[in-house]
């Protein structure tokens, strides 16, 4: 038996398998594929909703390229935002932690999002795939991904919830790196990932002014500075007779 929706070009399942096999076709025998080797031909039917990123710090990345179907969810161009920007800010510490283990470890990421119901906007579901790619210089900074959502967006632009997400080995049977703020391993102290700023480097010692010596009967106290009317009361008329 066949059923008609597997053959649907929009049916978020058959495109997110179709990337997850052009992804997997690049690797040929290889851990991760190239940044370099991804070709527009290669994902046409992914297109609009395909994306490509860059880890710019510790569980942060932003778009390089994206689709048009990310633009219409946004309602602008998005590229050089931040991945975040498409989620709530209660779901981007979540997605900081899925980020690094798709970077670090490396591993794939599926992810479930939904966003509710307001004024002049739907309720929307929405499923998010993440594979790693090698950039030039080979290391893992950059990756390969897709967002589509089902239904219209209504008013932009639309942010989602993370409410699940299911994590995948590269290689078939290979440990699996869970995405937790504590995980062991990663390059920078996790403690660090949702940081918002520097703390401010404490301002130098400064050295201490020595004490004025007291005064004693060979050393008067300094008199204090006089005033204008001190200075003026000293004035004295002189009347010369020629």
């Amino acid at each position: 038996m066949l059923h008609l929706a597997e053959f649907d070009a929009n049916n978020p399942a058959r495109i997110l398998a179709d990337l997850r096999d052009y992804w997997q076709s690049l690797r040929r025998g290889r851990a991760i594929p190239l940044r370099s080797e991804i070709e527009p031909k290669g994902i046409r039917g992914a297109l609009d909703y395909a994306f490509i990123l860059e880890r710019v710090a510790p569980g942060a990345a932003r778009f390089r390229l994206a689709g048009r179907h990310l633009i219409d969810l946004m309602g602008m161009e998005v590229r050089g935002m931040p991945l975040c920007a498409f989620l709530n800010p209660g779901s981007r510490g979540r997605l900081s932690d899925v980020l690094e283990t798709v970077f670090h470890a490396p591993q794939l990421a599926e992810l479930t999002l939904v966003a509710k119901a307001e004024y002049a906007r739907p309720a929307l579901a929405a499923r998010m795939l993440l594979m790693p790619l090698r950039s030039d210089l080979g290391d893992v900074t950059r990756a390969l991904g897709c967002l589509i959502s089902e239904g219209e967006p209504g008013s932009v632009p639309r942010r989602f919830d993370l409410v699940r997400e299911r994590i995948l080995p590269i290689f078939e049977g290979a440990e699996i790196l869970a995405p937790s703020a504590s995980a062991p391993g990663f390059a920078e102290p996790p403690t660090d990932w949702r940081r918002t700023g520097l703390p401010t480097p404490a301002a130098p010692a400064r050295p201490a002014t020595p004490a004025a010596p007291a005064p004693t009967a060979s050393a008067p106290a300094t008199a204090l500075p006089e005033s204008p009317e001190d200075r003026r009361a000293r004035f004295r008329v002189v009347i010369r007779n020629d």
